[in-house]
C-alpha cells in the first residue's frame, strides 16, 4: 500500500523594515524615477505663488527693480561706492540683485518647504529630498524673467555683453547649490524648532549687507577679502558680474581664488546638509 506524503507547513518569510541611513538614501535614481513630481513641485510652487495678484508675474520685475533703487540709493548716492569699470551704477546693481534674488528666494523657500508640504508627507511615499530641491528649483522662473529686463538695460546703456556670458549656465548652478545645502539644514531644523521660520527672514536680511550686492567687493580691505569669500554667495555674485560685464574687483585677490573658496564653501554646506537631512528625515512625518 502507498504512503501518503502529509502537505509541508511553509514558514511565512519575515521581512524587517528598518530605515536606511548614509549614502545609501542620496541615490539619483530615485530622483530620477519621480522626476515627474519635482516638476510637478516645481510648477506648483510658481503657480501659486502669483495666485489672486493683481500684477502676476510682473513681481518678478518689480521686486529687484525696487531693490535696485534701495541699494544704489544707499549705496551708491549716500555711500558713494562706485562700481568697478565704466558699469552704470543702478546697471551694476542689478546685476548683483539677480543672483542675490535666486538664492535668497530659494533658501527661504527651500527653509519653510517641509513645513508647508506637511500635507502630503505625512500620506505617501517619495523621496522627501525633493520637497526642498523643487522649492530651490521654483526660483529659476523669476530669476530668467529678470535676466531679459537686465539684457534690455544693457542695451539701454549702450553696455557691450562679455564673452564669459557662456559661463553663466555655471554660475546659476553655483548659486543654486549654496541655496540648497543652506536650505537642506533651515527645512530640517524647521521641523525640530519652529523658531527657525522666524530666524530665517532676519538672516537672509543680515546676509544682505554682508554681500556684495550693492557694493563691491574691492571695498573690503584686501587682508580681509580670503575672509570674507567664506561668505558662499560672494563668489557667486562677483563671478556673475565678471560673466555679464568682465568686471573684477580691483583691488583684491584673484577671482579665481575667492570663487575657490566660495564654492568650496557651497559643496561643504550641500554635502553636510544632505547628510543632516537624511538623519532626520525619518522623523518628518511624525514632527510636522
Amino acid at each position: 500500500m502507498a504512503e501518503t506524503s502529509l502537505p509541508t507547513k511553509t514558514v511565512p518569510e519575515t521581512v524587517i523594515l528598518r530605515p536606511s541611513s548614509g549614502w545609501s538614501t542620496l541615490n539619483l535614481r530615485d530622483l530620477w524615477a519621480y522626476r515627474e513630481l519635482i516638476y510637478f513641485l516645481t510648477w506648483r510652487d510658481v503657480i501659486v505663488r502669483y495666485k489672486q495678484t493683481v500684477l502676476g508675474a510682473a513681481w518678478a520685475v518689480i521686486n529687484p527693480l525696487i531693490n535696485m533703487v534701495v541699494l544704489q540709493v544707499v549705496f551708491g548716492n549716500f555711500a558713494g561706492m562706485n562700481p568697478e569699470g565704466d558699469i552704470p551704477g543702478p546697471l551694476f546693481r542689478f546685476a548683483s540683485v539677480l543672483p542675490w534674488g535666486l538664492f535668497s528666494a530659494a533658501l527661504n523657500s527651500a527653509g519653510r518647504s517641509m513645513l508647508s508640504n506637511r500635507s502630503i508627507l505625512t500620506k505617501i511615499y517619495f523621496p522627501r529630498l525633493i520637497i526642498p530641491l523643487s522649492s530651490v528649483l521654483g526660483g529659476l522662473v523669476d530669476f530668467a524673467i529678470g535676466f531679459f529686463v537686465l539684457i534690455g538695460m544693457m542695451v539701454f546703456w549702450g553696455v557691450v555683453p562679455s564673452w564669459q556670458m557662456i559661463t553663466l549656465p555655471l554660475i546659476i548652478l553655483f548659486s543654486l547649490v549654496t541655496a540648497l545645502g543652506g536650505g537642506l539644514w533651515f527645512s530640517a531644523l524647521n521641523v525640530l524648532y519652529r523658531d527657525v521660520g522666524y530666524v530665517l527672514p532676519v538672516f537672509t536680511q543680515l546676509l544682505l549687507f554682508i554681500s556684495p550686492v550693492g557694493y563691491s567687493t574691492s571695498t573690503v580691505p584686501v587682508q580681509w577679502q580670503w575672509l570674507y569669500a567664506l561668505n558662499p554667495i560672494v563668489g557667486v555674485i562677483e563671478s556673475f558680474r565678471w560673466a555679464v560685464f568682465g568686471t573684477v574687483p580691483t583691488p583684491g585677490i584673484p577671482l579665481w581664488a575667492l570663487v575657490t573658496i566660495s564654492a568650496s564653501v557651497s559643496i561643504l554646506l550641500l554635502v553636510s546638509g544632505l547628510f543632516y537631512f537624511r538623519r532626520m528625515e525619518r522623523t518628518f512625518a511624525d514632527m510636522v
